[in-house]
């Protein structure tokens, strides 16, 4: 559904991917893990349009990704939720999520059983839609960044490390909601430093160190790999 083939990124000569093949089926949960600086948010940001690949491809549905708008991608059905949120936090948490549907802004009864469908996997964002984004908790403001990249209607969602800085109580219910949109029937593509969590609910795994993938696996042959468990779980 979603191929990476021999992708390479740079920044002026620094080469933060270095020929990444990578793959996410229909209906996957695929995890990606790897420490800070390890290209993680790269490849999301080269996938959905923000920054352009040096090198390589990026298939969707057989169709091709590289060089096209952001907005082009998003239209095509991938979707970044991207890391730190990147929310507005003077507007209210409703205009946040109007955003995410930008892209099909002509079609306001879809746009309205969307907003529905969030409201349903995030009361509590029913209940402050006319607050400000900012004034809210870091675990409601991250089901904003989620909401809104729901709101564009993804097939595959990339999600760049959603539990960054949340309170474990909250990480799980983020995993949750993670796996809810899931088996709804959309593809996710999940960056995360939380092996652990992650790989509890992922079907593969890829391990990224410096630009390169060097493992991938099952979720369990991962979980079981004393390298992993040392380096990413400590255990």
């Amino acid at each position: 559904m979603l191929t990476f083939e021999n992708v390479s990124q740079h920044y002026g000569s620094f080469r933060a991917l270095n020929g990444i093949s990578l793959h996410a089926k229909e209906g996957e949960l695929v995890v990606l893990l790897g420490a800070n600086g390890a290209g993680k948010s790269t490849i999301f940001l080269t996938a959905s349009g923000l920054l352009r690949a040096t090198g390589g491809s990026i298939r969707f549905r057989n169709q091709e990704l590289a060089g096209l708008k952001a907005s082009q991608v998003v239209e095509r059905g991938v979707v970044l939720c991207p890391e730190g949120r990147k929310l507005f936090p003077q507007m209210s948490v409703l205009k946040n999520l109007m955003l995410g549907a930008y892209v099909h802004r002509g079609d306001k009864a879809g746009n309205q059983r969307k907003l529905q469908e969030v409201f349903e996997l995030f009361p509590i964002l029913a209940e402050r839609r006319e607050q400000t984004a900012g004034s809210l908790s870091g675990g409601q403001q991250q089901m904003v960044a989620i909401g809104r990249a729901l709101m564009g209607r993804p097939q595959a969602l990339l999600l760049d490390e959603p539990s960054l800085g949340l309170a474990p109580l909250v990480v799980k219910q983020v995993f949750e909601v993670i796996q809810r949109i899931n088996r709804a029937g959309t593809t996710v593509l999940l960056a995360e430093q939380n092996a652990y969590a992650a790989l509890k609910i992922a079907s593969r795994a890829y391990v990224i160190e410096s630009g390169r993938i060097v493992m991938e696996g099952d979720r369990d042959t991962l979980l079981g790999n004393d390298t992993i468990r040392k380096a990413y779980i400590g255990a």
